[in-house]
């Protein structure tokens, strides 16, 4: 027989290379034909049979019922597959480079810079209102709807102890401690206060202390769920006071709510406390409304960073509201992840010719020994470029950011880890946008002593004052902005204020070094507004609460009365 539990009842893009070609049907098929800035020549039997059953195909109205067959057939002939070979007639290409193949942007940089310098007026003020109102529904946070403000008069007696561990970085610990609330709160379990595992590639030995508040953690899930700091010395002595006998369930990643109740709630009763290590994804995304309920009040409202860190972090927030004074006060945040693990991590090519690559294999090597040496793996650097999976360089950044409209009176701040040939790639970016600044610039060298070697907590720094930024711009993915996006939704009335670019379509456009300024902002002003766009998304089954805090987390403002201010000060 189970034990108590809580579950509960219940403008246009650019668009991609299409063949041009006559309607005559005596036209010789091993003509070269154009596309954008590439010509194209056909050499063999594969290719020109490929082009005659595309050409037929696409001048019939089923041509969508032909579209995933067409897709993967471009693809095929674009990686190489039938020997298909593109070589630029303009743009500076040297031989036969394929769209994605070289790094352009800094010839685009070139070309567009006089132009981007010759708007430089100040007239335009965009950050007053790059986000527009009449888009947008206004949303509140309302835990209160899911999990009871006052929620048990008392705690029903504790199934047992829960011990977790948390890995990786700082907000792939905050997804496994928000998790490891919901579990507990689904068993009724007492949980113990987090364990952190010493990465191998963020080195980082901060203990849960170190980067949140303990205390307020657990006063305020103190209605909820029991949080304890370690387990009690006579239940200690029963694993002969070594955490590591405690037996370590193996759960699988995504579990259900029914798989916990199930497996881990009999194991926790019969043995007084379980261990899950590694807890990270351990939880469906799916789950009762009162569990999904703790994910909330944990993320949004129980977890606040260490006092050192929301001290300096405010200090850091301040110092850019006043460095922003040509803008009213704004500043726009970017994360910028172009340090060397993740340059190499992305098999891209950029610049650097030999000693880049050279430099990318050690590292490669140093942190993933053997991935990627397997037999059978290849990696093609321009494929990644033009599918949007490789890192933006801060130069492309700044480009993107001026195309949108951002002048060089604009106050940036860039968060990021140590930049790879940072002085190289940082130096456009400087030039672009003068009033830049860091974690560096705003806080001094002995008020970040404490911080260094700690990556977790210089990216609570960061992460802070990205929050309260008016625009958040991101870059590359990951958890980082994973979980801000969110917050920004919960402290922004349901919008995230966030510029999330199509890669795919920059990969185009920066691989076009003849391209006119004026279709450059064009393209990239449409990117903005379908950012704008996008700010209020509603939670889907299939999605993570952490980004997607409505409506589990949030209520519309019609629907919940006396709704406290949208610049709650959270951290």
């Amino acid at each position: 027989m189970h034990g108590l539990s809580r579950l509960g009842n219940g403008v246009s893009p650019p668009s991609s290379p299409r063949f041009r070609h006559a309607r005559n049907r005596n036209t010789d098929l091993s003509a070269s034909f154009t596309s954008g800035n590439c010509q194209v020549k056909l050499q063999n039997f594969a290719e020109k049979l490929g082009f005659m059953i595309v050409s037929a195909v696409y001048r019939r109205r089923g041509v969508l019922l032909f579209a995933p067959l067409l897709y993967i057939s471009g693809m095929l002939l674009y990686m190489g597959a039938l020997g298909f070979d593109a070589s630029r007639t303009s743009g500076g290409g040297t031989g036969l480079d394929p769209i994605g193949s070289v790094y352009r942007s800094p010839q685009v940089f070139e070309k567009l810079w006089p132009l981007m310098e010759a708007e430089n007026n100040g007239s335009s003020n965009l950050l007053a209102n790059v986000w527009n109102p009449k888009l947008h529904q206004v949303w509140k946070p309302c835990i209160a709807h899911t999990v009871s403000q006052e929620g048990f008069a008392e705690l029903p007696k504790s199934n047992g102890y829960l011990i977790i561990e948390a890995n990786g970085g700082l907000n792939q610990q905050r997804l496994s401690i928000c998790d490891a609330v919901a579990v507990a709160g689904l068993l009724n379990a007492t949980l113990v206060i987090p364990i952190f595992h010493l990465n191998s590639v963020w080195r980082d030995s901060s203990k849960f202390c170190d980067i949140f508040d303990e205390d307020f953690f657990i006063y305020a899930l103190r209605n909820h769920v029991r949080v304890v700091r370690e387990l009690p010395e006579d239940l200690l002595l029963k694993f002969d006071n070594n955490i590591s006998s405690i037996v370590n369930l193996r759960v699988k990643a995504w579990s259900s709510p029914t798989y916990y109740l199930l497996k881990v709630l009999p194991k926790l009763k019969e043995l007084g406390a379980v261990r899950i290590a590694p807890f990270s994804n351990r939880l469906a995304h799916l789950v009762p409304p009162n569990i999904q309920g703790l994910r909330c009040l944990c993320n949004f409202e129980a977890l606040r960073f260490s006092e050192p860190i929301r001290m300096l972090a405010a200090k850091m927030v301040d110092r850019m509201v006043k460095k922003s004074s040509k803008t009213s006060g704004r500043y726009v945040s970017v994360h910028i992840r172009f340090e060397e693990d993740m340059v190499a991590f992305s098999c891209c090519t950029y610049d650097g010719g030999e000693e880049e690559k050279h430099e990318m294999d050690i590292a490669r090597e140093r942190s993933w020994r053997g991935k990627f040496r397997r037999r059978g793996r290849v990696i093609r650097p321009g494929a990644n470029r033009v599918d949007g999976k490789c890192p933006l360089t801060p130069l492309e950044v700044g480009m993107m950011l001026r195309g949108m409209g951002f002048e060089n009176n604009t106050s940036l701040y860039v968060a990021a880890g140590k930049i790879y040939k940072a002085e190289k790639y940082m130096t456009p970016l400087k030039q672009m946008f003068p009033r830049l600044e860091s974690k560096d610039t705003l806080a001094s060298t002995e008020e970040l002593a404490p911080f260094e070697g700690h990556s977790s907590r210089l990216a609570a720094l960061d992460y802070t004052v990205c929050l309260y930024s008016e625009a958040f711009v991101t870059t590359q993915g990951g958890n980082f902005p994973h979980f801000l996006v969110g917050h920004r939704r919960y402290l922004y009335e349901g919008h995230a204020k966030t510029i999330k670019p199509d890669k795919r379509k920059l990969a185009l456009l920066f691989d076009s070094p003849d391209i006119r300024w004026n279709d450059f902002k064009s393209q990239l002003q449409d990117m903005l507004h379908h950012s704008d766009t996008k700010g209020v998304e509603l939670k889907k089954p299939s999605s993570s609460l952490y980004t997607f805090p409505m409506p589990d987390c949030m209520c519309k403002h019609a629907d919940v009365k006396n709704a406290s201010g949208n610049r709650r000060r959270l951290v």
